[in-house]
């Protein structure tokens, strides 16, 4: 039995991953998706109910039927030659996801997170609900293009705005990145290109700290991230060089709801973003099923490449 790893080639977290799992005893065949076609195939055909055959690349094999579990970690997209036009390569992505991906999403195995998983929970108006039907408070979220709608919801306490989907883009060769931001009278009065695009605007939950809860399973690990900077009070992604980090335990029920939670997402690994007030509230602000760890790994000693390899290497739930 093996565990497969669907990572970029340089990611690091993978690299210790695939250290962990052998540590073990498990056989462990990482790939990247990117690969595909020029350094990856693939020879795959139904026998009854499941997919029997086995991806190749130049240094290894491996047997579909061997896999029994998959850490699905942000691996690249396909990547086709250079001689496809735009139509030809468009139509080669297509029938790739379908393909390749349609195989491995069907393999009966246990998934760090399933694909279609990941996809639905990358909605943030749906997991904001969800987190609120499983007993989590939340922040009060407004989803609107609509001028008039910003001015109300801003008119009736500080508000803060913040993407829906990637923080960043690429303009002119350079990333950008959009983090939370404070609303400002400046803002309310020049509200041009809201009416564009949906906005993700909330209102502002006074705090303490932050605290980013990692889930694995059933184990759950909180770190509280203390800011230093006015703009890393904002937003915590603004400070990764000053933040300073030390392990805590949520309170019961926060902990009930976040399983309750990724029990209604059927995730296995989550981590989850919170506001934690003077007054000792915990208020979810989101849920990335394929959050990063390996930073607060690194500054508390968190074993959570261990509960991952122990997850990956049972196979099971």
């Amino acid at each position: 039995m093996s565990v497969l790893i669907l990572a970029d080639e340089r990611d690091t977290s993978a690299d210790r991953m695939v250290v962990a799992l052998e540590e073990r005893g498990a056989e462990v065949h990482r790939i990247d998706t990117g690969w595909f076609p020029a350094q990856l195939s693939i020879s795959a055909q139904l026998r009854g109910d499941c997919w029997a055959g086995h991806l190749e690349t130049p240094h290894r094999t491996v047997e579909l039927e061997e896999i029994h579990s998959v850490w699905y970690r942000s691996p690249r997209a396909y990547q086709f030659s250079a001689a496809l036009n735009a139509a030809e390569a468009e139509h080669a992505k297509v029938e790739a996801r379908y393909g390749l991906g349609g195989v491995l999403m069907s393999l009966p195995v246990l998934w760090v997170n399933h694909p279609s998983r990941l996809a639905e929970s990358a909605y943030k108006p749906y997991q904001l609900a969800v987190a609120a039907r499983c007993g989590l408070a939340v922040a009060n979220t407004l989803i609107t293009n609509s001028t008039s709608a910003v001015r109300e919801f801003a008119s009736q306490q500080a508000t803060v705005t913040k993407m829906l989907g990637a923080i960043s883009i690429i303009e002119e060769g350079q990333r950008l990145f959009a983090h939370t931001q404070r609303v400002d009278a400046d803002d309310l009065a020049d509200l041009r290109g809201v009416e564009m695009t949906t906005h993700q605007f909330q209102h502002w939950a006074s705090k303490a700290y932050e605290a980013r809860m990692f889930v694995v399973g059933r184990q759950i690990t909180t770190a509280a991230i203390h800011a230093h900077t006015d703009a890393a009070y904002v937003d915590w992604r603004h400070g990764y060089g000053t933040n300073s980090y030390d392990l805590i335990t949520a309170p019961t029920p926060v902990i009930d709801g976040v399983l309750r939670l990724m029990g209604e997402l059927h995730l296995a690994f989550g981590a989850l973003d919170f506001v934690v007030g003077p007054d000792g509230t915990w208020t979810f602000l989101e849920i990335n099923a394929g959050g990063q760890y390996g930073w607060i790994e690194d500054a508390t000693g968190a074993p959570i490449t261990d509960q991952l390899a122990d997850l990956l290497a049972k196979g099971v739930l």
